[in-house]
């Protein structure tokens, strides 16, 4: 990504669609997701495909040693793909489409952690999925997995480092884990992670506003969207904070349909143009929300890691709807993908589209700017704690460094900028260890590393200053 910073440390409870792998970038929206199970068979006839023929019998033929073939012809079909150099296009062998068909609806088992390939490294491209091994270890987008149950990651595929860390629920891998110049290690219980896109409660303080997350746009976020708002407004919400930060996209029917929700009828969501310059625009409509409309006060929160279909939302409720948008500027990207079946299990993921917001504005690469800026304190980016082990008395390293910048953020009295284990970081630590009721070292061991990230992540919860401008912001429309 090209975030300025690191994804808030907080995302272990803010999740995106994702298994372990989705290839190529940080953001999609899929338009004609089911018209690739129809595709019919296309021979394309092109004098130039001849050169790759005669490679491809020259190999076979020729090459004195062993030729997988199908690994060949992948390697073709990829390499056409990524000389159009784009982050977006990508085939998808048959691994590789498994896993993405996956990401947009029902459940895997693995760490829940969503990855693609950065200078041939393992990358985590986004906040991993909510409750998700990943998310409870600390593991953040821009990660990189160096290790595997101690085997390097270095010059293998991506397919083959994920089904690596993928496997059964309640076994364990071990990662080494690169965050900037810091290597930590950490160990990880696979569990079977549910993709489920849309949770909501009432404020804590202000009963009558809804908090929805959502965290993707999936083959039922409509659906699931829709029967959250009813069940909130039995509840007593008559506004509504609609939080979309760390959401990469998803499928565009579905936040069409959503966006309409929203709006008047007739009122522009999205407008697209293609390679040739033609453009359309989608509009407002019963057809699309069936009807259910939310007239409700509504603010949209987003921040970074909101891309793609989050972005298009974002736009048309500021743009058509008059609502205001809160948070950081977004992702920016612009750009529309299609999913076609190769006619075998593979796939091709093509950018065939810009959009642009209802006002004709291509945010690609730019982002979307929100109503009112408001972000997360600058403890919300620290790092998680290594544990590849104990860190004790007269450690100095990185890693301590890290944890004396938590205790002071937790306000204990120990130097931020030291990376020494002092006399103050040990009585910092025995005090967590006291108020948890956990054994009174004063060295941090994984309990202990575990114990002050929740105490982290419950602090940055109660400072959420993008969340507490959005209620503030309901509450004069209220009155």
């Amino acid at each position: 990504m090209k975030n300025k910073k690191q994804v808030p440390y907080h995302q272990y409870i803010i999740s995106i669609i994702c298994v372990a792998f989705l290839a190529g970038g940080s953001g999609y929206i899929f338009f004609d997701y089911q018209f690739k199970k129809q595709l019919a068979n296309t021979t394309v006839q092109n004098s130039d495909l001849k050169k790759v023929d005669n490679l491809y019998n020259e190999i076979i033929t020729n090459y004195v040693g062993k030729v997988d073939e199908n690994k060949l012809i992948d390697g073709a079909l990829k390499g056409m793909t990524e000389a159009l150099d784009d982050p977006y296009s990508s085939y998808l062998n048959e691994p590789e489409a498994d896993e993405l068909d996956q990401s947009l609806a029902g459940s895997f088992e693995g760490i829940g952690a969503t990855m693609t390939m950065t200078d041939d490294l393992p990358t985590v491209a986004q906040a991993p999925i909510e409750g998700s091994p990943a998310a409870k270890a600390g593991v953040k987008a821009n990660d990189v997995f160096l290790k595997v149950d101690g085997e390097e990651t270095q010059g293998k595929t991506l397919s083959q480092v994920v089904s690596k860390i993928r496997g059964k629920k309640g076994t364990e891998v071990r990662l080494s884990i690169a965050r900037g110049e810091e290597t930590f290690e950490l160990k990880l219980t696979r569990d079977t992670i549910p993709i489920e896109t849309v949770k909501g409660e009432l404020d804590k303080a202000d009963r009558s506003i809804g908090s929805i997350k959502i965290t993707s746009f999936g083959e039922n976020t409509y659906k699931e969207l829709q029967e959250t708002i009813k069940t909130l407004r039995k509840d007593g919400a008559k506004s509504f904070v609609i939080d979309l930060r760390q959401n990469p996209g998803g499928l565009l029917d579905q936040v069409e349909q959503m966006a309409s929700m929203f709006l008047k009828d007739g009122k522009p969501i999205v407008k697209f143009e293609d390679k040739n310059g033609n453009s359309s625009e989608d509009v407002a409509s019963s057809k699309l929300d069936g009807g259910f409309k939310v007239n409700e006060p509504t603010v949209v929160l987003v921040d970074e890691g909101s891309a793609s279909a989050s972005e298009i939302f974002a736009a048309a409720l500021k743009e058509s709807g008059n609502k205001k948008v809160i948070g950081t500027k977004t992702f920016g990207k612009g750009t529309v993908q299609t999913i076609k079946n190769l006619n075998d299990k593979s796939e091709i993921k093509l950018t065939v589209l810009k959009w642009l917001t209802p006002k004709g504005e291509w945010i690609h690469e730019k982002g979307l700017e929100p109503t009112i800026k408001a972000d997360y304190p600058d403890y919300a980016y620290l790092s998680p704690i290594s544990r590849d082990k104990t860190v004790k008395m007269g450690d100095s390293s990185p890693v301590v460094k890290n944890i004396n910048a938590l205790l002071k953020a937790l306000g204990y009295k120990v130097n931020a900028e030291s990376s020494d284990f002092s006399e103050e970081t040990k009585v910092a630590v025995s005090a967590v260890q006291t108020d948890n009721k956990l054994p009174v070292t004063g060295e941090v061991d994984n309990e202990t590393a575990t114990q002050i990230e929740l105490e982290i992540g419950k602090k940055i919860n109660a400072n959420d200053q993008a969340y507490e401008v959005g209620v503030k912001e309901i509450q004069k429309e209220n009155n």
